[in-house]
């Protein structure tokens, strides 16, 4: 591209220049020549003057003076009286190359001036060669505007064909690269756009498959409880056919994840909350999650109003219980307790436990994604807070010390509540 466009610029100069150089270079060799030729006559024409004055003053002309004054010319004078007399001053250059100029007046005086035509020639010559040279110089600057001026196009464009071929390879980092051309900035900006939007979409994968592999620990870990805990009843086919029916639920929960993380992926699951019965969610939770407690020497609890209903999925609803039963069981100690209740314009799911609580310095930042104060992954709560954002609610600290979660939700229209003072789990 660089050759075609220095090859077309200097194409274009060069036709410019002979548009514009050979009619100048022939109208300034003409202007000379007419020059010259006006010049001889005005000599002439004064030196008609000159004799029509010494006449006058019956003073003869001087040759010697004349050729002084007339440098380099051949000049005959012609005088009509009753002697003609005919006066020659100079040489006469060859017949072939003679500029004549000549005036007369009615007097009967009659001059001719002539000189040598290779003067005006080398004149012409000298006033051509100047021609030449600006019309080389202006080649010049054209081919090194042209050279400047296709590097100023093509290294942009080869920056361009770099930033889309590291876009082709999964490099999708904005250059933020402006060139001065207008053109050029605006496949920039488009080309800057598309690498921010293939970064957003890069990194939603990267974190819904991290995301799914930890959703999916928690129920994956139940389910193996309950294969175990079939194994260890073999004997006692009662209970085996519950655990069985318990690894049945397990398994359908493990479902319900893998498509509300589908859904969350594909930004869905706002428009699918529905009227959840809390009671049956957390019921469903402890049930799940009290074995794990009894083997660790801590127990559940359940307080609060009963027969609450708020609007949520019951998958992302049941996850977010999940995952904080989950951080009390890593981080917290003594009774886990969960207790539900009514205030403002929100129905209110508090997890709280006996533990340490959380350290001031992580306090802040604990919902941020890879934050973790014992040496989890630190991705519970962030993907908690999220799947509550996204069934129209939120996920709060309350309290420190001991740590206290709670989840708000909307309320449905169910006026059917009844207040228990506690319970139980």
């Amino acid at each position: 591209m660089r050759r075609r466009l220095l090859f077309s610029t200097l194409v274009v100069a060069v036709i410019a220049v002979l548009l514009l150089g050979v009619p100048l270079g022939i109208v300034v060799s003409r202007l000379i020549v007419d020059k010259a030729t006006q010049d001889l006559r005005g000599e002439a024409g004064r030196l008609v003057q000159e004799v029509e004055y010494a006449r006058v003053q019956e003073t003869p002309l001087d040759p010697q003076q004349l050729e002084q004054k007339y440098p380099g010319r051949y000049i005959q004078i012609w005088e009509r009286s009753a002697l003609p007399t005919v006066t020659v001053v100079g040489t006469a250059p060859p017949s072939g190359r003679m500029m004549t100029g000549h005036a007369d007046n009615t007097s009967g005086i009659y001059v001719r001036i002539s000189r040598d035509r290779e003067e005006v020639e080398r004149d012409v010559r000298a006033r051509l060669l100047l021609i030449v040279a600006l019309a080389g110089a202006a080649l010049a600057v054209a081919v090194g505007l042209a050279v400047v001026q296709s590097r100023r196009l093509t290294l942009p464009l080869q920056d361009l064909a770099k930033i889309a071929e590291r876009l082709g390879s999964g490099d999708a980092r904005p250059s933020k690269h402006r060139y001065g051309i207008p053109e050029l900035d605006r496949v920039a900006q488009v080309l800057d756009r598309s690498a921010t939007r293939i970064s957003d979409l890069l990194t939603r994968e990267r974190e819904f498959a991290t995301d799914a592999s930890h959703q999916l620990r928690t129920p994956l870990t139940g389910l193996t409880m309950r294969l175990e805990e079939i194994v260890a009843a073999a004997d006692h086919p009662e209970v085996v056919r519950e655990e069985g029916e318990a690894a049945i639920v397990q398994a359908e929960r493990l479902t319900a994840v893998i498509d509300e993380l589908l859904a969350a992926a594909r930004r869905q699951r706002h428009s699918q909350t529905e009227p959840v019965a809390i009671d049956e969610v957390l019921a469903q939770q402890i049930t799940e999650w009290e074995p794990v407690f009894r083997d660790a020497g801590r127990s559940l609890r359940l307080e609060g109003s009963r027969a609450l209903k708020a609007l949520a999925t019951t998958g992302g609803f049941g996850q977010v219980i999940a995952s904080l039963l989950e951080n009390s069981l890593r981080h917290g100690g003594g009774t886990v307790t969960v207790t539900t209740s009514t205030g403002g314009n929100y129905v209110v799911t508090e997890v709280a436990d006996e533990g340490p609580g959380i350290a001031d310095e992580i306090a802040p930042k604990i919902f941020d994604r890879n934050v973790s104060g014992g040496g989890g992954t630190g991705l519970g709560l962030t993907l908690a807070r999220a799947l509550a954002a996204a069934d129209g609610g939120r996920l709060e600290l309350v309290r420190r010390r001991p740590a206290t979660f709670a989840i708000f939700l909307r309320p449905a229209e169910d006026d059917a509540r009844n207040r228990v003072v506690s319970g139980p789990a």
